[in-house]
């Protein structure tokens, strides 16, 4: 018997037209960013209208004891003020393709563009958020087409890493112990960390707020619809992993599990943990930055463990300020209408907020956050 088989060119191939993209996260800060004084992460405008640089002015609260029933002449009190400069710079981004392509094309693949580019744009800002958070604060302007404020946590040198620990010293928290980082040596306070003591635990997170409400200048913290006061810390993967089993007796013995009491119950819904007034958001990328960037944290503890670092906030603890909001862009030079190019531009700068403390000092102080790294084995 002779059987008849199909030539190669002739089995049939099924094509789908329709397209899996690659998961982009949603930018996790989004909820505590808004133009409101009580903010986490203020949202200012004011480049709209104009300019690259703008200033964002202090001040601080008065200390004085000031006077009874005597003359208060002579016995005024100076306002201690400082004025922060900010840059916005350009972000831009594009592809494009031709008309071969497009013809060779059996599912649209260009007709992505544009949801490609818009998840582009939320990633950059949200990646350019954690980067201002764990910059050093310099009054020194970014480079050119650099939108993140700040020196960057990894170019620092061991010696600018050590001044901003002395400068902050009333809001950095090494692990569990205060005492870990009075040496102001980032690099000998990072090597105090071990994996058992110094992880993120409900204790050290306790610590955490304990720092932020004793620091000077004040921290204030968050203040819901409501009237409740949070702080709100931003975790990575590890931190996070690390801290949701430690409260997971706080959960089994104090929450209900019967009915719908398991819909709100971390022991089996995944999202932000609430303990001691403060709100724990993962964020996923903290975790990614210390893998890829910030490389020196993979190594830094007591037996060369991994090590990540916790943002706890209070109000106007960073700025993102627009010169222009995101839009989409479009190729020009198109060859004759053969190419065809989508892309999307914005203008902004991130910054972590800080002010010189005092006025006529040279510290500069980050004004809104409490800088923690604790032990954090990786998966």
């Amino acid at each position: 018997m002779a059987l008849t088989t199909v030539d190669n060119n002739n089995k049939l191939i099924r094509f789908t037209k329709e397209i899996n993209r690659e998961y982009v996260r949603d930018n996790l800060f989004s909820p505590y960013m808004s133009e409101d004084m009580n903010a986490i992460i203020r949202i200012r405008n004011e480049p709209k209208s104009g300019g690259e640089v703008m200033n964002i002015p202090f001040v601080k609260r008065l200390k004085g004891a000031g006077v009874g029933s005597g003359t208060l002449v002579g016995f005024e009190e100076k306002i201690d003020n400082y004025g922060m400069r900010l840059k916005v710079d350009w972000a831009r981004n594009a592809v494009v393709t031709n008309n071969a392509e497009n013809q060779r094309d059996s599912a649209d693949i260009f007709g992505e563009a544009k949801p490609l580019l818009s998840d582009w744009g939320r990633s950059r800002q949200r990646d350019d958020i954690i980067k201002a958070l764990m910059a050093i604060p310099t009054e020194t302007l970014p480079a050119a087409d650099q939108t993140v404020n700040g020196l960057l946590y990894e170019t620092a040198s061991a010696g600018q890493r050590d001044a901003w620990m002395a400068a902050n010293a009333d809001r950095v928290q090494f692990g569990a112990l205060r005492v870990n980082s009075v040496s102001n040596v980032h690099a000998t306070a990072l090597a105090t960390l071990d994996i058992t003591n110094d992880k993120l635990t409900a204790a050290n997170l306790s610590l955490l707020k304990r720092v932020a409400m004793n620091a000077d200048p004040h921290i204030r913290p968050y203040k819901t619809k409501d009237g409740y006061e949070y702080f709100v810390a931003f975790a990575g993967t590890n931190t996070f992993r690390d801290l949701k089993l430690d409260l997971l007796p706080y959960n089994k013995d104090s929450r209900p599990r019967e009915g719908n009491g398991m819909d709100k119950n971390p022991l089996f819904q995944d999202g932000d943990l609430i303990f001691d007034g403060i709100i724990v958001r993962q964020v996923p990328e903290i975790s990614s930055f210390v893998t890829n960037t910030w490389t020196n944290l993979l190594t830094a503890g007591t037996t060369s463990n991994r090590t990540e670092p916790v943002f706890l906030c209070g109000q106007q603890a960073a700025a993102l300020a627009w010169g222009k909001m995101a839009h989409p862009t479009f190729r020009k030079e198109d060859d004759y209408q053969f190419l065809t190019g989508v892309g999307i531009e914005m203008c902004y700068g991130a910054i972590k907020m800080y002010s010189k403390h005092p006025m006529t000092g040279s510290n500069l102080v980050q004004s809104g956050v409490v800088t923690g790294f604790f032990s954090s084995a990786a998966d």
